[in-house]
């Protein structure tokens, strides 16, 4: 399996990143193998040994979980990419969630490369990071999103940070002639067992805050793709604690960290770790993770997944039964842990997926999101948030 895994995500590096058209296109492409993948898995995992407190069978130290945000609106977003808010399209989407149900925005701080995506005087974020002028004026940007009643989300990209891993090699994955490890695109990852690196995005994570942000969603919390595969050919820093017990022990920080000063954390999570065990190459586990989790993110687009999942042969041709049965599973893995249960959020499609070839997949408008939004209400969830990576939306949809 983690072998599969791994193929798929550096097959998923090779097409591009997470933003842009290209990327969707790859960031799909690998989901549909990926689910295929998944079709043929029958075995199980054993739990990780527990470590430092982030254990399978440890429960977060408060008796109940408390929403920072109890006011907050009931969210249904949109993607932003940092050069959409400091740019003209930005009047666009403001529009768009005026003349909508829409209220929430999901806005990059820290993009995919690893910039920070606004200036700032910061010296705890300028030791390590590398701000960008994307949002020229971010006080500007947020005094607009108050105005028109735009619930605001911090998106943080934590693990994958080009710019880091090569201004501080210590941080990242080094080769044997000490050279920082890049994939197939030129993209590094750092270290998850680096506490310096967790301090680095909380301290992001807190400026943001400051800002106005009333969440903090976090993305690429995990390690690299294919990590198994690499490991032992790779120098870098690492305790005994497993890849899950890492990962998990970074957002059960966070959430620490974050908590006092009243803001949500979310963090995004592969869609099919609710229908599977955890996926240990990568050190995601989707039940640890939300246990610590005011929200969980799951992207569950139609076009991620292949022939035959929840019955259906052409998943994106039926967003309804694919985005049903992905929550029905999504209940099942998280059920069992009561009151700790966040709140699900998922990331739906508001793109086609033309790149998966004729037959399998449909255009997307208006029918399609609303067959997903359906989906949604009809297994009890009420909130979710719509990925287009150009930031180009279906205007007249009743969200």
């Amino acid at each position: 399996m983690d072998t599969i895994l791994a193929f798929m995500l550096l097959f998923y590096q090779l097409l591009g990143g997470s933003s842009g058209e290209q990327s969707t296109a790859a960031r799909e492409t690998l989901h549909t193998i990926y689910a295929a993948s998944l079709s043929a898995e029958t075995g199980t995992v054993s739990p990780a040994r527990p470590a430092s407190g982030t254990g399978p069978d440890v429960q977060p130290a408060a008796a109940m979980k408390k929403d920072p945000q109890p006011g907050s609106p009931k969210v249904k977003g949109i993607y932003v990419t940092a050069h959409s808010a400091g740019g003209s399209r930005m009047a666009t989407l403001l529009k768009l969630l005026d003349d909508t149900d829409l209220n929430g925005m999901v806005i990059d701080v820290k993009d995919d490369y690893g910039y920070i995506t606004y200036p700032t005087e910061n010296q705890e974020l300028l030791k390590l990071g590398k701000p960008q002028k994307y949002i020229r004026d971010m006080p500007a940007l947020m005094k607009k999103l108050s105005d028109h009643d735009v619930y605001p989300i911090a998106r943080i990209v934590v693990f994958k940070d080009t710019i880091l891993a090569r201004s501080h090699p210590e941080l990242s994955y080094r080769r044997q002639d000490g050279s920082v490890w890049a994939n197939g695109k030129g993209d590094s990852f750092v270290n998850p067992y680096k506490k310096e690196v967790w301090d680095y995005n909380i301290a992001i994570a807190k400026e943001a805050v400051k800002l106005g942000f009333k969440e903090i969603q976090f993305d690429y919390v995990r390690f690299p793709e294919g990590f198994e595969k690499k490991a032992d050919s790779l120098v870098f820093d690492k305790t005994k604690e497993s890849r899950v017990d890492a990962v998990a022990g970074f957002v059960k920080y966070a959430k620490a960290q974050l908590e006092p000063l009243g803001v949500r954390v979310s963090v995004d999570i592969f869609g099919y770790a609710a229908s599977v065990p955890a996926a240990e190459g990568i050190g995601q586990d989707f039940v640890k993770i939300s246990k610590y989790v005011d929200v969980i993110c799951p992207m569950v687009y139609p076009s991620h997944y292949s022939t035959g999942w929840f019955g259906v042969k052409e998943p994106d041709t039926n967003p309804y039964a694919t985005i049903k049965g992905s929550m029905v599973d999504t209940h099942k893995k998280l059920d069992p842990i009561g009151s700790f249960k966040p709140v699900i959020r998922p990331w739906i499609q508001d793109f086609t997926a033309s790149w998966l070839g004729k037959g399998h997949y449909i255009k997307y408008g208006k029918t399609e999101v609303e067959a997903q939004i359906k989906a949604l209400k009809d297994t009890g969830i009420d909130e979710y948030l719509l990925w287009n990576a150009g930031n180009k939306y279906t205007s007249d949809v009743i969200y």
